[in-house]
């Protein structure tokens, strides 16, 4: 397969609106997607040619994951006090739109990768969403809203999302739990939120304290058991930067340098099968904000040189 790729470097989303103004006590690091851009502009990963700017996703997009009583209800604003409670986050019309435009990020995000073949989302993986509640931070469920939005339009047959934020992607495997076309597939640490667990289609749960060594060993043995189930049209990759050993709400101890290895593997890979690749960066949680952000620029670093290198590689085999 031949893919579309230019030499501006790796395709990206983003919108300013992904830091409205927050309360700085709050848990939720709302800032690091505004830190996590302008970290990628000094390196020159993101710049005016390779950032696409998101739009909001259409209501009846979401409706194809979210039943359409809590969408009204999140949207309009009359969701009750304990849902907020449960999903965490204080509503506003700031943080609908904020919600709306990521959920459609994470769907131009795909679309780029199909387009290109890979493709990275500076926000995503709210995966803790179900169909009728937010929780853990995630109001809706961008990776089944976007899953289910392109098989609706037909421009994938078969799926794959393979969430290795340090949580279990429990709303997206709950969503999609009956849809044969979407293989759902968690790594995750198995004694970390959430605490009742979901069934993906294929669960790898880890002890706590798991370094970089085994974590990798364990990946590489995850993905030979996913070439088992292929072929699939797209993969949507979380990429939480909760693995790492500093992450204030992780268990596992991955180094910079495992993210690093974990990211490269996964996207090698998937370059190998010619599976189009849409990355979102999950979760990531510290008191620094300013590192928060660097961990998660580590994705970027990689996939950035994995596409150069796929378009280097394609331009001399084309000459």
């Amino acid at each position: 397969m031949k893919h579309n790729t230019p030499s501006i470097g790796v395709p990206l989303v983003y919108s300013h609106n992904y830091s409205i103004p927050w309360n700085p006590k709050h848990r939720f690091p709302m800032d690091k997607y505004r830190l996590l851009y302008e970290l990628l502009q000094q390196r020159s990963i993101a710049n005016n040619a390779n950032t696409h700017i998101s739009s909001p996703c259409p209501t009846e997009w979401l409706k194809l994951a979210h039943d359409s009583d809590y969408v009204d209800a999140f949207i309009g604003g009359h969701i009750s006090q304990d849902a907020l409670k449960l999903l965490g986050l204080p509503w506003s019309q700031a943080l609908v739109t904020r919600t709306l435009t990521a959920v459609g990020g994470t769907l131009q995000a795909c679309q780029l990768a199909l387009k290109n073949g890979l493709a990275c989302h500076l926000a995503g993986g709210t995966h803790h969403a179900f169909s009728d509640h937010g929780q853990g931070f995630c109001v809706f469920n961008d990776l089944a809203v976007a899953a289910m939005t392109l098989l609706k339009q037909r421009h994938v047959k078969r799926i794959l999302i393979l969430d290795c934020d340090v949580h279990q992607g429990d709303g997206s495997a709950h969503i999609l739990r009956h849809e044969s076309r979407c293989f759902t597939c968690s790594i995750h640490a198995q004694n970390n939120y959430p605490f009742d667990k979901q069934c993906s289609d294929l669960d790898v749960a880890l002890a706590n304290g798991t370094g970089d060594a085994e974590y990798l060993q364990m990946l590489t043995q995850t993905l030979s058991q996913l070439e088992q189930h292929k072929p699939f049209d797209l993969l949507i990759y979380d990429a939480g930067s909760d693995v790492h050993l500093d992450d204030r709400l992780g268990l596992l101890a991955l180094s910079d340098d495992g993210i690093r290895k974990r990211d490269r593997h996964v996207i090698e890979w998937a370059q190998r099968l010619n599976l189009p690749t849409a990355c979102v960066i999950g979760g990531g949680y510290d008191h620094d904000h300013q590192q928060l952000a660097q961990r998660h620029a580590l994705l970027f670093e990689t996939a950035n040189a994995a596409f150069q290198k796929r378009y280097l590689s394609n331009s001399d085999t084309n000459e």
